[in-house]
Order: structure tokens, then sequence, then C-alpha cells
């Protein structure tokens, strides 16, 4: 249904809001600190560089790398100042009427929204399936997310795939795909003619200081993202970065964090539920969709024990009762499920 009242600040609202320093962090979703050395390493050497503009080829070798490393040409590879700057710049596509389905990242939204784009939204119910049939057939731009932000749904390439329409753009946020083992509902490789595919190396690498992603798509489409854009978008770091994490190094690296992420969420739901709380499965990315009673007492009672977590009540589709968990480590966890115990006694 189309809304008729528009919660801009919500639209904007980010976890990093609620990440401040001194609380454990559950409400962002960046994996570490920090890159890794091999990474920091890489950017280090670059700094002696910065004397001067980016150069060309320093932008060709990141577009080489992330087309090898998807199996798709190199001019269908446009690097990004992070997810964000990819969104902000879908409304130079000129869509006469954008379906964003929900629950999802807003930022797509908010930047169509902003932009003056008539928005459709398609609100799923749980369990937060995608059904192609509930888009309007007349939107000519779809934006989704998968796995989708925050319910950690992975939805079938093919249900995807459904959305494709001459004269449509779909737009699929990948942003936590490689936090999937071997990556089996991507579609990074089909991006083209229709199909736009976004990734963030944010997430996995630690880089939300930096910036850092890019989009997979056809020339054509991409030069239209681009027009009006500033010179030299991306710094030498950036370009660096999204270089280096294309490689078959940080590949091998990114699967194994996959499988990590994969047990540590497995044990965390199920350490959560046995603490009483209803964890929406099944879940396959870094972070975990609950429903709690009282979730704003929660939250604010988990605040002051030095904990922070994620409102979804900002997300369409879901209430001050869901909150969002990132997969952390087993200690974590222990102060997070120690405080939920506590909790259920207060609250």
């Amino acid at each position: 249904m189309l809304a008729d009242h528009v919660d801009f600040a919500g639209l904007r609202h980010h976890g990093d809001v609620e990440a401040q320093p001194g609380l454990l962090d559950f409400a962002v979703n960046v994996q570490g600190s920090g890159p890794p050395k091999w990474l920091r390493d890489r950017l280090a050497a670059a700094l002696d560089t910065l004397g001067r503009y980016p150069a060309a080829a320093d932008d060709r070798s990141a577009r080489e790398a992330v087309a090898a490393r998807h199996g798709v040409p190199a001019d269908h590879v446009l690097p990004l100042t992070g997810g964000a700057e990819g969104f902000a710049l879908l409304p130079r596509l000129r869509p006469r009427l954008a379906a964003v389905v929900h629950p999802s990242f807003t930022e797509p939204e908010l930047a169509l929204r902003e932009a003056d784009v008539p928005v459709r939204r398609v609100v799923l119910e749980p369990p937060y399936v995608l059904d192609p049939a509930l888009v309007p057939e007349d939107a000519d731009l779809v934006v989704l997310g998968n796995p989708t932000n925050p319910t950690s749904v992975l939805h079938p390439a093919a249900a995807v795939r459904a959305l494709l329409r001459p004269g449509r753009i779909v737009v699929v946020d990948e942003a936590f795909m490689d936090a999937v083992p071997g990556e089996p509902e991507s579609l990074a490789v089909s991006a083209g003619a229709g199909l736009l595919v976004l990734r963030s190396l944010t997430k996995t690498w630690a880089l939300a200081g930096l910036r850092c992603g890019y989009f997979l798509g056809d020339p054509s489409v991409l030069g239209q993202l681009v027009r009006g854009r500033a010179h030299w978008p991306l710094g030498t770091l950036q370009l660096a970065a999204i270089t280096a994490t294309a490689g078959s190094r940080a590949l091998s690296e990114a699967e194994a964090r996959a499988l990590a992420i994969g047990y540590d969420r497995a044990e965390m739901a199920e350490r959560l539920t046995e603490a009483g709380v209803e964890v929406l499965l099944p879940a396959t990315a870094p972070f975990l969709l609950l429903r709690v009673e009282h979730g704003d007492m929660l939250r604010e009672y988990l605040r002051r024990k030095g904990i922070a977590v994620r409102r979804c009540d900002t997300f369409p589709g879901l209430g001050p009762d869901h909150l969002r968990v990132a997969v952390r480590p087993a200690a974590d966890v222990d102060r997070l499920v120690q405080a939920l115990r506590t909790a259920g006694r207060l609250v």
C-alpha cells in the first residue's frame, strides 16, 4: 500500500546511533573493529600515494579485480563509496514508480523519496518470504535486499528473477551475501540489463569508516547512475580496498568467515531461545531478528546494562517489539543472555 505518512527520521535511523562508545555492540552488523592485518598492510602501502589524485589505473584495477571475482566484464562494475552511495544514485534512473520490498534496509526508500520519486511499499508478512506477485506491475524500479536486513531471510534467486520485466530495473542489495557460504542465491554473475546488484565491503572487512562497495550491472545503466557524479568520486584507499578484497586470499578468508558466522549464529539462536526469547528463523545473515515483549523497555534496560541492540520499529512492517542483534562471539553472547534473563524478571 502507498504510505500516507512517511517518517523520514525513522527511515534515516541507523544502528550506529545506538552503538555508543562503552557499550557492547550488538546493534551494528560490522564484524570486528577493523580490517585484518593483511588488508591494513595493503592500505598502509597506499598512504605514500596520497599526494596525487586517484589515478585512472587505480580505478581500472578495482573494476578488473571485481569483474574477475564475479565473472563479469569490467565495464559491468561501478565502484562506490559504500552501499549508501549506490542508493543515493538510484533517483538518476528517473523511475516513474519505485517499489521497495520491506521489511528491509530503509536507505533506498529514503533516497528515492527525498528525490520526489513515487514509492510503493511492498510489506511482506512473517516469515517475510518474497512473493513476486505482490510487486505492482507498473513499478519500473524494484528494490530489495538479499539476504534481507533485518529479517535475515535469504530469498531464492529464482524468486528474485521472477521480478524482472521489460522496462523495469530490479536492484538487489547483496550487502550481506558474502556472509552466506557459497553465496548460492547471489545474482552477481547475472547482473546486466534490467538487474543491478549492489555489494558492500563494510561488514565482512570492517571498513565502515572507509566506505567501500560497488554496483554490478549493464554499462548503459551504470552510465545513467554516474551522470553528474563528482570528479574522483572514490579515494585512493577506497580503490585499494576494493581491489584487495576481490583477490583470491580475500575470497578464501571470506568463505571461512561465513562458515564461522553460521556456526556462531546457530549457537546464538539456540542460547537466546533457551533464555526465553523468540528468534525468527531461518536466518542466513550475520544478525538475528528477535520478537520480544515490551521491546522499548527491554532495549533501554539492556542499554543500562552496557549492551546496545538495534531497534526495529523504524523498519516498515516491524514494530517496537522487534529487535535486531548482530552475531557475536560466545563471550559477548554470555553477557547478552545474562542480561536478558535478568530483564525477564524486571521488564
